[in-house]
């Protein structure tokens, strides 16, 4: 299984993650500025058992909180969410017009092409550092993720 894992490491085309029997991959942030609100999106997968993510944290805001979009009477919303289950063998994504990170009170300009560490903690997994990568503004546009 580690060989196995190390090969798919080498092969991918995006920023992979792995602790335990968790990965993360593809972490990305578009730019914002100092004393807004930033957004991180991901992949997490549960590669052996079930696990759950419990939150996140990272240095470059005061706070950072599980989200979810919805739509709701043609109305997008918003929510914070405590937990997010991720299922034995199950990938989970962190996309626009889903779940997210928000990133309350940042503490400097998120800039393109900068990187941030990002944590996220698991219930049985643990803390599961990732490296974020900042594309445009706007969205992800024509980023490249390594």
């Amino acid at each position: 299984m580690r060989y196995a894992l190390a090969s798919l490491l080498c092969l991918a085309p995006v920023a992979v993650h792995a602790e335990g029997n968790i990965m993360v991959e593809s972490a990305w942030s578009r730019a914002a500025l100092a004393g807004r609100t930033g957004v991180v999106y991901f992949s997490v997968m549960a590669m052996g058992g079930k696990d759950t993510l419990l939150g996140a944290s990272t240095p470059v805001a005061e706070r950072a909180e599980l989200h979810k979009s919805m739509e709701s009477g043609g109305m997008s919303q918003m929510r914070p969410v405590d937990s997010v289950p991720v299922a034995a063998g199950a990938t989970v994504d962190f996309a626009p017009g889903g779940l997210h990170v928000m990133l309350l009170g940042l503490k400097h300009d998120l800039k393109e092409g900068d990187t941030f560490p990002l944590t996220l903690k698991f219930e049985h997994a643990g803390s599961v550092e990732t490296v974020v990568k900042v594309g445009k503004a706007g969205g992800m546009g024509d980023m490249k993720m390594d």
